[in-house]
């Protein structure tokens, strides 16, 4: 039991991300997305209207969360994803701030608020991942991703 909490603390020692070094390398929108768990105005993200090929990651941690092949126009106002490459890259948690019931979407490595998920999506998933542009990075097909 004592080796399973020893791994665990050792585990978010290597995945944590240093507070101080995020507020200065993220701009204002992004660190309060990711940290403060805001919203940015729909409509003015730069992935709302992207649809290049690659895949989009995390903007504090640069873990990979979603591909471009799973992203579509939902109309919302944000970039919208059906599918996330990888379950164990998220997190969900219910969030009923602002009197709604909601399920947010947060980076399992860092813990950065991604947006929420809502069950209204297209088959055959029928999710929609409705992801703030202020949180996620991008990376073109065929590019080096730096870490």
């Amino acid at each position: 039991k004592i080796l399973r909490h020893t791994f665990r603390a050792i585990r978010r020692m290597t995945t944590a991300v240093d507070k101080e070094e995020a507020r200065k390398r993220l701009t204002p929108l992004q660190w309060h997305v990711t940290q403060e768990k805001g919203t940015e105005r729909p409509f003015t993200g730069c992935y709302n209207k992207f649809y290049e090929k690659g895949t989009y990651t995390c903007v504090v941690c640069d873990q990979e969360l979603f591909s471009s092949d799973t992203k579509y126009d939902s109309g919302c106002g944000w970039p919208a994803f059906n599918e996330v490459l990888d379950q164990g890259r998220i997190k969900l948690t219910k969030d009923t701030s602002h009197d709604m019931v909601r399920t947010e979407v947060t980076c399992s490595k860092c813990d950065a608020h991604l947006g929420h998920v809502f069950n209204d999506g297209p088959k055959p998933t029928r999710k929609r991942f409705c992801i703030n542009s202020a949180s996620i990075s991008f990376h073109s097909a065929g590019e080096e991703k730096s870490t």
